[in-house]
């Protein structure tokens, strides 16, 4: 089934962040071939993990930073309870004041700051910043859009696919941090091949698709009304 994906530079960033990853998982396969003691072919496949987390990582800040400016230029009072609520600093609403940026272009400053230093890795962090842009339980209208995509072959529900997502990030963060080192040895690292690699590539594109469908399913509601 082929799903629709949104012509978006968001995406379209998103998609060519991913192809780099799947590119090294392609010359990972290439290579094995040629293993020599010199060449860690594994290296790959644990670069590309990195690559392929790192690429929603991006796209989830641009994403929301994108329907921010969008919701915050309606000045909507549909909008979700957490962006009303949104508080900016006195400089920030001073500079609205005189003129200097839109109300809008000052909300996605502050956001973009504070967004800066905050990995969305964890399925919490991720809700916690689309409460910004929708009041939908992401997660589990994800889950659902997931299982009709697969035409019932599976059963997905929230906390199955926080658990799937929190398993690839967290894979993600023994690679770049941990060397890949296995608990308490300083020498041998996890196993990791093509097949994972892949797998787990394919799920960050379908997590993705997924969260922006349901936003999307609600920026149409939003329209109609």
């Amino acid at each position: 089934m082929a799903i629709p994906r949104p012509q978006t530079r968001q995406f379209e960033a998103f998609m060519t962040n991913l192809s780099y990853a799947r590119r090294m998982v392609e010359t990972g396969r290439m290579l094995t071939p040629l293993r020599s003691p010199t060449i860690d072919i594994d290296d790959f496949y644990r670069a590309a993990w990195v690559q392929a987390v790192g690429a929603i990582d991006h796209w989830l800040h641009e994403e929301v930073l994108r329907r921010v400016a969008e919701l915050a230029a309606k000045d909507s009072p549909d909008m979700p309870y957490q962006l009303r609520m949104y508080e900016l600093p006195l400089f920030r609403v001073e500079a609205v004041r005189r003129g200097d940026v839109t109300l809008a272009e000052a909300v996605v400053e502050h956001l973009r700051d504070k967004l800066a230093g905050q990995a969305l890795q964890h399925p919490g962090k991720i809700s916690e910043a689309l409460k910004l842009v929708t009041e939908k339980k992401v997660w589990y209208e994800a889950a659902g859009r997931i299982n009709e995509w697969f035409q019932g072959r599976t059963t997905l529900n929230e906390k199955k696919l926080r658990s799937r997502y929190l398993e690839i990030t967290q894979r993600r963060n023994k690679i770049a941090h941990d060397a890949d080192l296995i608990d308490g040895d300083l020498k041998q690292r996890r196993p990791i091949d093509e097949a994972e690699v892949t797998d787990a590539i394919d799920w960050i594109e379908r997590i993705a698709l997924a969260i922006v469908h349901v936003l999307d399913d609600d920026a149409d509601d939003d329209h109609e009304e």
